[in-house]
């Protein structure tokens, strides 16, 4: 079968692998109708958080049909329709019974410490092979898997494999609430989906923050004020627009590969701030291999967390749900500390989630695919992958699809 794999930083490849096989009685083999490019790829293919292993299949959110189930799952059967949740649990231990599926004790067979179980990502999440492929193992299928209602379509079910939950996580964490004020860091796609949950939890306000004009028309159309940190500072612009308090709950959906100001008057500030910046990518994303413009490290990794720190009123929230690696040592905790902020952070607890989301996406609550900017074939996936690692505009979430459909 073909399958986006990795072969090392800056070089991935459509390659022909072997198809996937049964290995637990309670896998489940997919046929995957729709596959998506994320962000948190880009982060594996620049450097920004290592740990992936050669040969390892790409890609973390699925779509699909069930081809084979083993002798211990008995909620699916051939033939159904089903999303793939990006994060994995057993469904068993004590963290999946609390609904903290991230954390779950037996899904990753390195151990309980090793980290969040999910496919196509770094070694220490765990073997399991991505979903940018004709055909994919999912693990613990009885948790990990939601059959999909014939009225919702391929395009409207991926975004609930990973960045609707993930978006919706961060302003659960955040403790967006009835009347407060939020901000949200990055309008990528996690970023508009965190603007949505934070209205859907009952914010009365929501600004949100980015540098790319066609990401803010878009977080714009979903009812939130918007500034450009390229033309306005955006601490001043929200001290301004909240009389001098600040917001009461932030959502960092940016990650490690934050950008700097390039221009207006919060890039005075980035150029003082240059030689740090430097530092931090240095330390961060020791190795890279950027290519005619390609697969570069964000060229100021703390940058998005330090502006929502500065910008949240006293006793406030800020919930990170952007992707740093361990290797990160940066962070503004001198500022947490003067103003008794309060400080969350994690992998989404997806399949707590997806029931949910999909139901409010049935009823007609929500339309996710509106985010979904661009549906290409799985044999375009490197030209499509190069274009999204550039943020060109118009290209805010790419869906692969693979021959198979």
């Amino acid at each position: 079968m073909k399958a986006v794999v990795f072969h090392g930083l800056g070089d991935i490849g459509l390659d022909e692998v072997a198809e996937p096989v049964i290995e637990e009685p309670a896998d489940a083999i997919v046929r995957i109708t729709t596959a998506a490019i994320c962000g948190t790829d880009l982060h594996f293919i620049r450097g920004t958080v290592p740990g992936m292993k050669p040969g390892k299949i790409l890609g973390h959110e699925g779509v699909g049909v069930v081809e084979e189930v083993g002798s211990q799952v008995h909620n699916l059967a051939p033939g159904d329709r089903v999303v793939i949740s990006a994060v994995l649990g057993c469904g068993s231990c004590s963290f999946c019974r609390e609904g903290h599926f991230a954390q779950c004790d037996n899904i990753n067979p390195y151990g309980p410490r090793s980290g969040t179980g999910s496919p196509g990502s770094p070694e220490q999440q765990g073997p399991f092979n991505g979903l940018q492929a004709e055909y994919a193992r999912v693990p613990s299928a009885h948790t990990n898997l939601f059959r999909l209602p014939d009225s919702v379509s391929d395009a409207q079910a991926i975004p609930l494999a990973d960045i609707y939950p993930t978006g919706y996580f961060g302003a659960v964490i955040a403790d967006v609430s009835d009347g407060k004020v939020a901000t949200v860091w990055g309008c990528g796609p996690v970023g508009q989906f965190a603007i949505r949950s934070a209205f859907e939890r009952g914010a009365a306000r929501v600004i949100a923050v980015d540098g790319h004009a066609d990401r803010l028309e878009y977080a714009q159309a979903a009812g939130a004020e918007v500034i450009n940190f390229n033309e306005v500072d955006p601490v001043d612009a929200i001290m301004d627009l909240t009389l001098g308090i600040g917001a009461d709950c932030a959502i960092d959906a940016v990650g490690v590969d934050s950008e700097s100001a390039k221009s207006g008057p919060a890039a005075k500030q980035a150029r003082g701030q240059d030689k740090m910046h430097r530092d931090e990518v240095r330390e961060i994303a020791r190795k890279s291999n950027e290519q005619d413009g390609h697969w570069k490290p964000g060229d100021a990794p703390s940058q998005a967390q330090s502006w929502a720190i500065e910008s949240l009123a006293k006793m406030g929230t800020l919930g990170i749900v952007g992707v740093y690696p361990m290797a990160d040592r940066f962070f503004p905790i001198g500022t947490v500390l003067g103003r008794n902020l309060t400080v969350k952070a994690g992998n989404g607890n997806h399949p707590r989630y997806i029931p949910k989301l999909l139901s409010m996406v049935e009823s007609g609550v929500v339309n996710p695919e509106e985010v979904l900017t661009q549906q290409e074939p799985l044999d375009d996936a490197l030209a499509a992958y190069r274009e999204f690692d550039l943020r060109s505009p118009g290209w805010l979430k790419v869906a692969l699809e693979p021959a198979t459909t």
